[in-house]
Order: C-alpha cells, then sequence, then structure tokens
C-alpha cells in the first residue's frame, strides 16, 4: 500500500498526478471486470506512459521458460527412474595372424606374454590407443600413472581375456572379497587349488569303492596313480603353506578355523589375496593389494612377492612397496604404456632423464627447422636459388615431427587454515577404559593428548583398536571409563576408511557441496573442487562414474570446505596415486592445525609424522625412534616366527 502516489505522463508538460486516496494494487489487479473509469486516475494514464510490450517476444520467452522447467523436470523423473546408467569398459586388437596360427595350433609353449597395437576405452573416452604392453615370464611389473587414466580398467581387459593372451597362461585377478559362506578361512584358501582338491575327491571315490566291494577290479592300480600325482604335487604340504600364508596376512589360527561369512569385507579380500597367493597362477593381476592391509602385512607381502617364480603385474600407489617388489615399471600416460626397467626410484630418474632428452631434441630441431625455414622465405623468389629452395623444402618435409613435451599437470592441495591458535591441551583422553562388550576389552587406562602442532601417526595391526581410538577421539564413542577433553573451539575434519564409499554416487561433485554446504554460488563449488584436481567435466559427471581416486579428492574437498583446524584422518591414501599422495604430503606439511593419521603408507608417515603411536594390547605405545624402529620391531616377529 502506498500513501502517495506520482506518476510522470508522457505529454510535453510533463504533469504530475497526484492521487487523494491510496489504493490497493492486489486487489485491483485480482479482478479482471473493473472498468476503467471506476478505478479513477490510475488506469486512464496507462497508455499515457508511452510503453509497449511485444506480444510476440513475450510469447516465445514463456515458451522457452515452459520448455527449460519441462526438461528440468523430465531430467529428475529420468534420475529417480533411472538412478545411474555407468558407462562400459571395452577393448580391441589389431588381428595378428601368426599369433593366432600359433595359438591354434597348440605349439605356443611360451609363458612370456605380447599384447601389440590395442586400444581399450571406456564408454566413449579413449585410455588407451596402439598400446604395446610385453610382460616377460617370472618378472615383476608395477603399473603406475594418474588417477582415472584406466589402470584398474586394463587389468579387467586383460583378466577377462578382451586382449590376446595364450589360452594355455592362467590368469588370477584379485579383484573381488571372497563371498561369505560356511567354508573355513583354510579349507577356502585350499580348494583353489583345483588339481589338489580332484585328485583328492578321486581318491575318495576310489576308496569307497574298494572299501564297499562294489568296484570292477581297477581301483587298486588307479589309486596308486592317484597317490604319485598328490606326491609330485606335494598335496601333504599343501595344509601348512596355505597356513602361513593366512598367518602372514593377519589370520590367528583361530581365525584361520573361522567360517567365511564371520569377516568383514577387509578380511574377505585379504583372504582373496591369499587364495591367489596360494593357486600360483602364471600371470598374478594386483590392484592396489595394500589398500586392505596393516604395515605389518605389507612388510610380509613385500618379502613374499620377492621370491615369486611368474609373472606379476600389481597397480599401486605405495611407493616403498613397489621399490621392494617391482623389477619393472609400465607407466600409463598419454593413452600409451612405456616401459622401464628397475623400480620405482630408478622410473622417476630415468623418466626425467628421457623426458629431458625429450625437450632437447625439440628445440633442437625446431631451431634446425627455423634455420631452414628462414633461408627458403629469404631466396623463395630468387630463380637463381630456386633449386636450393626445392631441396630445403624437401628436406623439411622429411623431417620427422617430433612433439613438444607433455607435461603432466602438477597436483596440489591445500588446506585453509585462517584460524586462531588454541592453547594446548586441544584435544585429550584421561584414563580412558573402553569395550563393545565385557568380553572384548579394547582399552584399558589409556591417556594421549594432542595439540595444534601434533603430527601423529598411529600404526598397528588390523583389529588392534585403530579406528576405535579414532571415533573415541572424536566423540563418536563414549568410554566405559575416563574422561575425553576438547577444547571449545576445536572443529575436527574428519576422513574416514570408508569415506569413498560413503558419497552420494547418482549426483555430480558440484550438487553434492551443494547439497552439503547450501546457498553458496556454483563458482564456489567448482573452485574448491578444481583444488583437488577435480575441474571441468569432471566435476559435473556422476560421482559413481568417477575412479577410486577421483571420488578420494571430492570426499577431501568436501571436508575442507568446512575449514577446520584439527584432522583426524583413517587410511587416506587408499586409491590416490602416487603424485596426489605427494601433495597429500606437502599440505598436511603446512598445514597450521594438528594432524592425527592412521596410515600404512610409509613415504607418507615419514613425509608428515613427528608421533608413532602403536595400538595393541589394549593400549597405545609411542615408538621414540619412529618409523625405523618400528620396521625393525616387525621384521624381529618375522624371524622368530620363522617367516624370514
Amino acid at each position: 500500500m502506498f500513501n502517495t502516489l506520482k506518476l510522470n505522463t508522457s505529454n510535453s508538460s510533463k504533469s504530475n498526478v497526484l492521487l487523494k486516496a491510496p489504493i490497493q494494487l492486489s486487489q485491483m489487479t485480482g479482478h479482471a471486470d473493473h472498468k476503467t473509469e471506476d478505478v479513477k486516475g490510475i488506469w486512464m494514464m496507462r497508455r499515457d506512459l508511452g510503453t509497449t510490450v511485444d506480444a510476440k517476444k513475450l510469447e516465445k520467452a514463456e515458451a522457452r521458460l515452459k520448455a527449460k522447467q519441462e526438461k528440468r523436470t523430465e531430467k529428475n523423473s529420468q534420475k529417480t527412474a533411472n538412478p545411474l546408467i555407468l558407462e562400459e569398459a571395452s577393448a580391441s586388437q589389431a588381428s595378428n595372424k601368426k599369433e593366432s596360427r600359433l595359438e591354434a595350433s597348440g605349439k605356443n609353449k611360451s609363458y612370456d606374454i605380447k599384447i601389440e597395437n590395442f586400444d581399450v576405452s571406456y564408454g566413449d573416452r579413449s585410455l588407451l590407443t596402439g598400446a604395446d604392453l610385453h610382460l616377460a615370464y617370472g618378472r615383476r611389473y608395477g603399473l603406475v600413472g594418474r588417477n582415472g587414466l584406466g589402470k584398474t580398467t586394463l587389468l579387467k581387459m586383460m583378466s577377462a581375456r578382451s586382449l590376446r593372451i595364450p589360452s594355455h597362461i592362467s590368469i588370477l585377478h584379485v579383484e573381488q572379497e571372497v563371498v561369505g559362506d560356511d567354508t573355513q578361512a583354510l579349507k577356502s584358501v585350499l580348494e583353489c587349488d583345483t588339481v589338489r582338491e580332484s585328485l583328492l575327491q578321486k581318491e575318495k571315490e576310489l576308496t569307497t569303492k574298494l572299501n564297499s566291494g562294489v568296484g570292477d577290479g581297477t581301483e587298486s592300480s588307479k589309486l596308486t596313480e592317484i597317490y604319485a600325482k598328490l606326491e609330485e604335487i606335494e598335496a601333504d604340504k599343501a595344509p601348512a603353506r596355505a597356513s602361513v600364508i593366512l598367518a602372514g596376512l593377519g589370520f590367528s589360527s583361530k581365525m584361520q578355523q573361522q567360517m567365511t561369512r564371520e569377516f568383514s569385507g577387509g578380511w574377505r579380500m585379504r583372504l582373496a589375496l591369499a587364495r591367489a597367493l596360494f593357486a600360483k597362477p602364471d600371470l598374478l593381476l594386483l590392484d592396489e593389494p595394500t589398500n586392505m592391509l596393516d604395515v605389518r602385512a605389507i612388510l610380509w607381502l613385500e618379502n613374499y612377492l620377492q621370491t615369486w617364480q611368474s609373472t606379476i603385474l600389481v597397480v599401486s600407489h605405495d611407493r616403498n612397496f613397489l621399490n621392494a617388489v617391482a623389477t619393472d615399471i609400465v607407466h600409463l600416460h598419454s593413452q600409451r604404456l612405456e616401459t622401464y626397467r628397475g623400480d620405482y626410484e630408478n622410473f622417476v630418474k630415468t623418466k626425467e632423464e628421457r623426458l629431458k632428452n625429450q625437450q632437447r631434441e625439440y628445440e633442437a630441431q625446431q631451431q634446425y627447422r627455423e634455420h631452414i625455414q628462414v633461408f627458403i622465405d629469404r631466396f623463395r623468389y630468387n630463380a637463381n636459388r630456386a633449386s636450393q629452395v626445392q631441396s630445403k623444402l624437401k628436406l623439411l618435409e622429411k623431417l620427422p615431427e617430433l612433439k613438444p613435451l607433455e607435461k603432466e599437470l602438477e597436483v596440489t592441495l591445500r588446506f585453509p587454515d585462517n584460524f586462531e591458535k588454541l592453547s594446548p591441551p586441544i584435544l585429550q583422553l584421561t584414563e580412558v577404559d573402553f569395550s563393545y562388550t565385557p568380553e572384548h576389552r579394547i582399552f584399558i587406562n589409556l591417556s594421549v593428548s594432542a595439540d595444534q602442532d601434533s603430527r601423529i601417526c598411529i600404526v598397528g595391526e588390523n583389529g588392534a583398536g585403530k579406528t576405535t581410538l579414532l571415533k573415541i577421539l572424536l566423540g563418536d564413542l563414549t568410554p566405559n571409563q575416563g574422561i575425553r577433553h576438547a577444547h571449545r573451539n576445536l572443529k575436527i575434519g574428519y576422513f574416514s576408511q570408508h569415506h569413498v564409499d560413503q558419497l552420494e554416487m547418482n549426483v555430480s561433485s558440484v550438487e553434492l557441496l551443494a547439497s552439503k554446504f547450501p546457498g553458496r554460488p556454483e563458482e564456489e563449488y567448482r573452485h574448491q573442487l578444481g583444488g583437488y584436481g577435480i575441474s571441468g567435466d569432471l566435476a559435473v559427471r556422476p560421482v559413481a562414474s568417477l575412479s577410486g581416486g577421483q571420488k578420494s579428492r571430492v570426499a577431501f574437498a568436501q571436508m575442507t570446505m568446512a575449514q577446520p583446524n584439527f584432522y583426524i584422518l583413517d587410511e587416506p591414501t587408499n586409491h590416490l596415486d602416487m603424485e596426489t599422495i605427494e601433495a597429500l604430503g606437502n599440505a598436511l606439511q603446512k598445514f597450521k592445525g594438528g594432524v592425527i593419521l592412521v596410515s600404512h603408507d610409509e613415504r607418507l608417515i615419514r613425509m608428515v609424522c613427528k608421533e608413532l603411536w602403536v595400538c595393541g594390547c589394549g593400549t597405545v605405545k609411542r615408538v621414540d625412534g619412529g618409523f625405523d624402529e618400528y620396521k625393525d620391531i616387525l621384521q624381529e616377529q618375522f624371524r622368530k616366527e620363522g617367516f624370514l
């Protein structure tokens, strides 16, 4: 409602009309049957204002708006009806008649693998183009490269034999956890030796026939053959060998007798790894095997794989693991594969030298091209020099086309630290007891503390209580006895080892941040994601279509957007490539707040942590000698247990 309303007319006098009474505009516009004269002055002056509306333009604008709304409604309904359609990976390979004839004849007895001139794609995105991969039998290859380039996809294509691998070469890909049932863990491992299982089954059947007297008289001779074969494959030693593998991966004697359905997903993945190691395939494909292991199990696996007789191709982000295990490194970049002799450290040095040489060759050729071009341009229209110009032009044509050095984008992470210094202690546990059940006591009389300068790494075997300790520090679990003290201004950022799996998969990364931190402009969400390498098309693709490492970066972007002053990180390196782990270590070094880290990645631990807490036996012990002392303790345990 207005007390007075002045309107400028469009006539030459520019006179003002003053209304004598207040007018409720909403009442007038709500009725279509008002007569112009009933409204006194205001409607009478509408034509005098000189404003006109283009009806056609208005109709078009309304039509566009309606179409946009319908499109948005249709998109939302499709999301609801069909939450996500993931693209599929595919592989193609140029035919090789010689290899095909050799394979068909059955004369190919070599266990070397040569996969040549092949392509791998994911949906409409090319991952590898015209690539070659040669794996010599008995060597151990580490497959490295940035997240999202296709390392896991390549392993899957090889495992499915979508790429040509001779049929006599057995392949085992440790990809999925063992299905839980009533089979004991030890028996589950033994069953993957199909030859031994088949012989034992035949022995059982023949013995039954022989004892019941229903056989045809050939049972004794057949049994003799089977006993000879069982002795040849050392079948009697199989249970002991399986038990050693399980023990090395952290299964106690009691756990080895447990049914597989009683184990969590992480332990079932360990069981899948144990089965693969026991089966001894000709080609063993491992995808991030250290993700599911603690430091002790990783050290055991390093020692075990160093004696592996057949071929290994392993994707790993753990550079110390690759230095211990790999004899060669396969680098996936620019849609191709390049192989380097030696461990990871040697690969880094050789690659840097190779890149420098490439750049020098390119620059030298560019100078040579420019020198020739100057001559051509100078004498192009000189009849006396025509033959020389033609010669120079041919020389330019014959020069190999060298490409400038393709520099990989540097990964940088940053943890905001615009906060005030808090007086210590900012996080403290005093004489804490905790148990899930009276019989299952995790901690007894535990006292630990941390401040804003803390850089603490918690290590210990799986099941020792590392994650439980983090949840008590977070306040998610309440001690049965004792006190948890936290500074009133403490703001914790928590990265769970299952954080990636808990992301909403059907939305884009931008939509994910918008739902967690509503009301901000889209540019802010994109900027936040871009700081963690999720930019452009990646930011608007469904989270489910991202690689494991890219999902981890989205989780980091989400965690840091709230700007905590203390971070508790539980296995943050799972799925990250080595460049991102390096960037994470640098970011944590620069961060001015406190950090408590649970990790098995030796490189990250050495970069970040000043204190080492060993979790186990109902308490937490500080190791003054740091990670080196902890490794020495574990190696001594291996010697005592007969693993070394």
